[in-house]
């Protein structure tokens, strides 16, 4: 069966379908001993596909991990400012592994890992709307009428973001503990949510994406997860 260079690529585990264009643009990607300029290839297993010099590894069994992200981390596996990232932090015995979306620096709690970049990209993917929940003490005065607003969806600066679930779970003074469901992961959707609020935001942690759950995992500790079953 014959299939795109890069989702080839990415069904390595060696790299998301999104890097394995780039890399392909950057021309890091030889097949059957040609240089690669476009990733419109299609190729099949029997191909000899050499990515920076060396052959591309054969399919591993899809495996996926749950890693409580610190804050002050860089979801990347290069940063060019040279900080610190999670990929820097995790156990050396880990294999190869991407991640399914991102968390900004200081952003901490749940992330998913795999070394499946198709499984990376379905669990990504909008269309599948599994639920990100996320718990966020802010600062500040909550007006019900943008809660509600918040509730049914909104438009804000520019962006549309789909209605997100919230939930007070605790109030003390001017502090707040949230809980907030989304369903698309946009870019720092949460953070951008929370300053239509006009409230500040003081801590920010994922408890869960779709099936799984963040629940006693202890900061910066990775967990092996059996892949569930998604719709």
């Amino acid at each position: 069966m014959r299939e795109r260079i890069a989702k080839l690529m990415a069904r390595s585990g060696l790299c998301s379908r999104r890097e394995a264009e780039r890399w392909i643009e950057e021309g890091r990607v030889q097949v059957n001993g040609m240089l690669l300029q476009s990733a419109a290839l299609t190729v099949s297993e029997q191909d000899i596909v050499v990515v920076d010099g060396k052959l591309l590894p054969s399919k591993e069994s899809a495996c996926l991990w749950l890693y409580h992200k610190p804050k002050g981390l860089i979801t990347s596996h290069n940063d060019p400012e040279n900080r610190p990232t999670i990929f820097e932090a995790l156990p050396k015995n880990l294999p190869r592994v991407i991640s399914v979306g991102r968390l900004d620096k200081m952003t901490e709690g749940l992330l998913l890992l795999t070394n499946d970049g198709e499984l990376a990209r379905k669990l990504e993917l909008p269309s599948t709307h599994l639920k990100r929940v996320y718990h966020v003490r802010v600062y500040g005065h909550l007006y019900e009428t943008k809660l509600k607003e918040i509730a049914k969806g909104i438009n804000f600066e520019g962006i549309h973001y789909q209605g997100a679930e919230i939930t007070i779970l605790k109030r003390s003074g001017m502090n707040t503990w949230l809980e907030i469901s989304i369903f698309e992961g946009k870019n720092r959707e949460v953070r951008n949510l929370m300053t239509y609020l006009n409230v500040q935001v003081s801590r920010l942690i994922r408890v869960a994406y779709g099936p799984y759950s963040l629940g006693d995992l202890a900061v910066g500790q990775v967990k092996a997860c059996p892949i569930k079953k998604i719709d």
